[in-house]
């Protein structure tokens, strides 16, 4: 190509995918697709379990479950967990005539690591079991006799519940 007089000089003579510009304006809206795409595969990965679809009938069941706490604390039972490596011991006061009871081991945020045990009479008042899998602080537990008991005590698991390692 010819330049023609008077015509001023071409500064950029390289073809655009080598200049800096093009890339740049590129790179930016680009990234901003993949953060979002990673942000979606976050967010179905490790979705919080939060909301409950049947918030009614949920609202039933509360009722009900304050109910048997109350009764638990009218009969003035009481209960205290320790964990030791993959067993579970619970001293109960006030709690007698049970062969098994049922505890209930709920995580904070994830509903399909929450698991159930029976538990085994090993003593005047105390209890223990297997557990399925590892716990930790801030867990949720709930004890009771089984579906058709008249009381309930719950709680939550801390790092004082643990025996041996940190309960982290």
């Amino acid at each position: 190509m010819s330049r023609r007089p008077g015509s001023p000089a071409r500064e950029d003579s390289a073809p655009w995918y080598r200049q800096f510009w093009p890339w740049f304006l590129i790179v930016l809206p680009g990234s901003v697709v993949i953060a979002a795409f990673a942000t979606l595969y976050i967010a179905n990965r490790h979705a919080d379990d939060l909301v409950v679809d049947e918030y009614y009938k949920d609202g039933l069941a509360i009722n009900r479950q304050l109910a048997k706490q109350e009764t638990a604390r009218q009969r003035g039972y009481a209960a205290r967990l320790a964990v030791a490596g993959e067993r579970i011991e619970v001293e109960t006061d006030g709690i007698e005539g049970h062969a098994n009871l049922r505890l209930q081991l709920s995580h904070p945020l994830e509903a399909d690591r929450d698991f159930t045990v029976q538990l085994t009479r090993t003593g005047p008042a105390q209890y223990a079991a297997e557990l399925p899998g590892p716990v930790a602080s801030h867990w949720h537990w709930i004890l009771d006799a089984g579906e058709d008991g008249a009381w309930r005590l719950d709680g939550s698991l801390q790092a004082g519940n643990f025996r041996g390692d940190d309960g982290g």
